[in-house]
């Protein structure tokens, strides 16, 4: 593959281009895959529930892969799947996730041991077997979703702010690792989004989950966050938006939500 075969816009932006897009089963990274398919983009859809995979394939026009990020041997699937179609120049890794609330002196070793495969092995394993495509590309693009919870710690977090202060570190050490390769590494750091499952995988209660935004205006949704990631996918190749932190406005800091009082 080489840049010729991603087309740009007369604005130098990406007019359409081809990606893999883990977590695609839910949330953003379902709302990434609607929103890059449905501007011309080539999308495999990524995630373990092949009934929603499906689902999301038939009404988009993406290429359902179901597939387990931190088990060797989908990942190796999933690739042979993806360079037998053509390839990709770029990478989304949206997989990951939360679970559990408990402070360190009560932390559950299971939890903390599925958020850092998750958030972490499974983001490198992903992102290891398809370097040597998007080097190969010459204009590659790997996307990596982090959180603020990568920025600072808070109280009953621990778990969760472990896995993505280190999935962060990686993506940062990427960058530096492969910039000699022409390939960008943008990180998307999102704070309170409201999806369908986050709240309610991590705390394992509906109301519980539904608690998490009760009285904040406007907490982000999922399509904002693709909004986002297809904006910095599609700018110019040689403008890397390293680092996008985005919060809704009742959002001030990690630590700080306001919330209006409920009727």
């Amino acid at each position: 593959m080489d840049s010729s075969s991603t087309p740009t816009s007369t604005d130098g932006r990406a007019s359409t281009g081809s990606a893999v897009v883990t977590g695609a089963s839910t949330g953003i990274g379902e709302a990434t895959v609607r929103l890059l398919t449905a501007r011309g983009w080539r999308v495999f859809a990524v995630a373990r529930r092949a009934d929603r995979l499906e689902a999301l394939a038939t009404e988009t026009g993406a290429v359902a892969v179901p597939a387990d990020i931190t088990d060797d041997d989908d990942v190796a699937r999933l690739l042979t799947t993806v360079t037998a179609a053509g390839g990709i120049d770029t990478l989304v890794n949206n997989a990951g996730g939360a679970r559990g609330v408990e402070r360190v002196a009560d932390a559950r070793t299971e939890d903390w041991d599925w958020m850092y495969r998750v958030n972490v092995l499974g983001t490198m394993k992903v992102t290891r077997a398809f370097l040597p495509m998007l080097r190969a590309h010459g204009e590659g693009t790997i996307l990596n979703l982090t959180s603020t919870a990568g920025l600072v710690g808070y109280e009953g977090g621990a778990g969760y702010n472990a896995a993505k202060f280190a999935e962060r570190g990686m993506t940062q050490a990427l960058r530096l690792e492969e910039a000699e390769h022409n390939l960008r590494v943008i990180e998307v750091l999102p704070g309170l989004v409201r999806t369908p499952e986050f709240a309610l995988n991590r705390l394992g209660d509906a109301a519980a989950a539904e608690n998490v935004y009760a009285g904040v205006e406007k907490p982000l949704t999922s399509e904002d966050i693709a909004d986002i990631i297809a904006y910095a996918v599609t700018a110019p190749h040689h403008v890397n938006l390293d680092e996008i932190v985005v919060r809704p406005v009742a959002q001030p800091a990690a630590h700080k939500v306001i919330r209006k009082p409920l009727d």
